[in-house]
């Protein structure tokens, strides 16, 4: 009989969780000394991954989570085409501009049939913003310096509930950043604020079309009208920029007859987040200007290939191709009709949810019918329990649901948001009803977590006999955000 022996230090023998590299701490914050085996690498990195959340069930974000698996293979296709590379791809740019052109024309943009519209693709609406925000700049510093007037001092008016990429415009690029400042019961910019805080050193006012915080769509139409007032009496030519990156593929195809876009003389450029309801993943934005005398010349760089003229204006340089194509993959696909039943679809959803969460006579619904497809709503009665424990607990059911503050002057306003996207059915909006529901339900057996771990478990009683119901409820606030805050550091989480 001959015996085989089998050394033991072969791996090939081995199941992955059987082998050595499952066994072994690898480093994490320094390049290891040796390779390991392809599988080892892809299963070590997959069982890690399996501890992120549920795309789909993050109601969090706004972001497209699902694409037909056509366009996913479009995406694979295309993932080592670096779209800078206008030579090797100029079809994919191609793609670009058919993009731009359609986009322009979806919001009615001033364009004669064959004119080209003036617009390019960015990785989303924080660089679509940037580079809109620059134009707005330049162009009021051209027309200071030409008045002989100083330009040192220029500013930007916008609400308070306007997304972070704003404030990073005004930071990065020197630009005052004036505030609209919002109210219980209002929390979108007052148009009429805003016309008010509007000076001759403003280079335009930012309008947003579906608040990051409730959905809501700003009152695009009337600010233009008084800022034509305005312009008329002080002869500052004040323009409007509209951040539609969340509302900019509903309003058309759900609100066509309201007035946001190029409609209105004062609208100079829009910006929109393909990623968003233009139903494309994470990594493709728009912005688009009414007129090329809206993008100043000295802000293009122009690239000749194949003989043409190829004008670009973005703040980064290589980026992938892949969102580009299933962008034009999608306009091309779903057209009008289909863009317009899918947001009829996520509307009828999030009246489902909205109408569920209404039975359990707990919540106020602090989203609008009209706007983006969100649900925001906050709890009737503080006493015991939060917006930060319902959140933490709908978690345990795979949800995740954020609950945050609203900005100045309404920080003592706590909310929950459900992002109503195209993979958010019918079913998965009452499952969460059913959800919320036994939280609450356990919420109401439990003492009230929030007053043990501050301290102050009289709270509900003998507090508010000493404190208005704002203060109260700043204080709870505050609290939680310090539970929190000290909880993450014993996790080691930055």
């Amino acid at each position: 009989m001959v015996l085989t022996k089998t050394a033991k230090n072969d791996e090939s023998v081995c199941t992955m969780f059987g082998s050595r590299y499952v066994r072994t701490t690898l480093p994490k914050y320094e390049i290891g000394e040796n390779s390991i085996p392809k599988d080892a690498a892809f299963q070590i990195i997959k069982d890690e991954l399996m501890l992120d959340g549920n795309p789909r069930l993050n109601l969090a974000s706004f972001v497209t989570t699902w694409m037909e698996p056509e366009c996913d293979k479009l995406i694979m296709d295309s993932i080592n085409k670096n779209y800078v590379d206008m030579d090797e791809y100029p079809v994919t740019t191609e793609f670009q501009n058919r993009c731009v052109n359609i986009i322009a024309r979806l919001f009615n943009a001033p364009l004669k049939e064959s004119e080209t519209a003036v617009g390019v693709g960015t990785v989303g609406s924080s660089e679509a913003i940037m580079l809109a925000g620059l134009a707005f700049k330049r162009k009021w510093q051209n027309r200071r310096k030409a008045e002989g007037k100083p330009y040192d001092k220029p500013n930007i008016v916008t609400g308070a509930n306007v997304q972070v990429c704003w404030e990073k415009f005004a930071r990065y690029f020197e630009v005052e950043l004036k505030e609209v400042k919002l109210s219980e019961g209002y929390y979108v910019m007052d148009p009429d604020k805003a016309a008010e805080m509007v000076d001759e050193n403003t280079i335009c006012v930012a309008a947003i079309l579906g608040s990051t915080l409730n959905g809501e769509f700003e009152d695009v139409k009337r600010l233009n009208d008084l800022l034509v007032k305005k312009n008329e009496e002080t002869g500052w030519n004040t323009p409007i920029h509209v951040d539609a990156a969340s509302g900019g593929f509903i309003a058309p195809f759900i609100y066509p007859e309201l007035e946001w876009d190029f409609r209105l003389p004062l609208v100079k450029s829009i910006n929109v987040s393909g990623h968003k309801y233009g139903l494309v993943y994470a990594g493709i934005g728009w912005v688009v200007w009414r007129a090329s005398e809206d993008l100043p010349e000295e802000l293009i760089f122009h690239i000749n290939y194949l003989g043409s003229d190829q004008p670009t204006f973005t703040l980064n340089f290589s980026k992938g191709s892949s969102q580009i194509i299933a962008q034009y993959y999608q306009l091309i696909r779903l057209g009008f009709e289909g863009y317009k039943n899918v947001m009829e679809n996520c509307i009828e959803n999030m009246v489902v949810l909205k109408e569920g969460i209404e039975k359990t006579e707990r919540f106020n619904i602090v989203s609008k019918d009209q706007g983006v497809p969100v649900v925001a709503f906050s709890l009737k009665d503080h006493s015991f329990h939060n917006e930060f424990e319902i959140s933490e607990m709908l978690r345990r059911f795979g949800w995740i649901v954020p609950a945050y503050t609203m900005p100045a002057d309404a920080q003592h306003i706590t909310v929950l948001r459900v992002v109503i996207r195209e993979d958010f059915s019918r079913t998965l909006a009452e499952r969460l009803v059913a959800d919320i529901s036994k939280v609450l339900h356990e919420l109401d057996t439990l003492p009230s977590k929030i007053s043990k771990k501050m301290g102050i478990e009289g709270i509900a009683d003998n507090v508010k006999e000493k404190k208005m119901e704002k203060e109260v409820l700043m204080e709870v606030i505050v609290g939680w955000r310090k539970f929190v805050k000290d909880r993450k550091k014993m996790n080691g989480v930055c």
